[in-house]
């Protein structure tokens, strides 16, 4: 039977639909406006934004699950690594755990009894949260990072597709350009309260980060306007 996710893993799942769906705006808002800005040939538009999202889906679910995969891998070795150490030297790794309770400002004799508390229930647990930062009880799957990802890029590439393909063809690219605008701004703002950075500062960034990539692929489309 599959073990019930945690909230933290919960959060993270979710952390990365978001930012997979961020990615299948961006990604494919550039290429739609870039090949738009290169011809009014609205097979060429669609065509071109079915394909990058197709391929923007396989790269983005194979990205997260090899990312996860190696995260993952990496504290399998953390662990691995203390296991070995509280064999070797229990008390090194005791006053390690303590040490980083006492640089808190925690009474020394508190330190002591949580420590003995902790260290006695779950040794190498309590050890790698402290000296790692990370619950080895708390593993994020990769199949479902990947699976998230394989989900939420192909959503997020709807939105540009659809609003170059429906929007007229003298405001194709403006359209497109504001409707993106604005789901950035929920995605950025979206990826800031899941990961408790600044909302709007984070929001701000992400439509700055799409404007760029849908100038700079406006631009290159120009170029090669017919």
């Amino acid at each position: 039977m599959k073990q019930k996710m945690s909230l933290a893993q919960k959060v993270n799942i979710l952390r990365a639909s978001v930012m997979g769906a961020n990615d299948g705006i961006i990604s494919v808002a550039g290429i739609v406006i870039g090949v738009a800005a290169a011809t009014q040939n609205p097979f060429a538009i669609l065509i071109s934004g079915l394909a990058g999202s197709l391929a923007g889906t396989i790269s983005m679910a194979a990205g997260e699950y090899i990312s996860v995969s190696t995260q993952k891998d990496s504290q399998k070795m953390a662990l691995a690594v203390e296991g070995q150490r509280l064999k070797n030297d229990y008390a090194s790794e005791f006053s390690f755990v303590k040490q980083k309770y006492l640089d808190q400002s925690i009474d020394p004799e508190l330190a002591q009894a949580a420590t003995q508390q902790l260290m006695d229930k779950d040794p190498i647990g309590t050890v790698v949260q402290e000296r790692y930062g990370f619950n080895p009880r708390e593993y994020t799957s990769p199949y479902d990072a990947a699976i998230a990802s394989f989900i939420s890029f192909p959503i997020g590439s709807v939105l540009p597709i659809v609003a170059v393909t429906i929007s007229p063809v003298h405001l194709r690219i403006w359209m497109t350009m504001l409707a993106v605008t604005f789901m950035l701004i929920i995605t950025g703002y979206t990826a800031a309260v899941l990961g408790g950075s600044d909302r709007w500062k984070s929001a701000f960034r992400n439509v700055i980060a799409g404007l760029i990539t849908m100038l700079i692929t406006f631009v290159i489309g120009q170029l090669f306007a017919h």
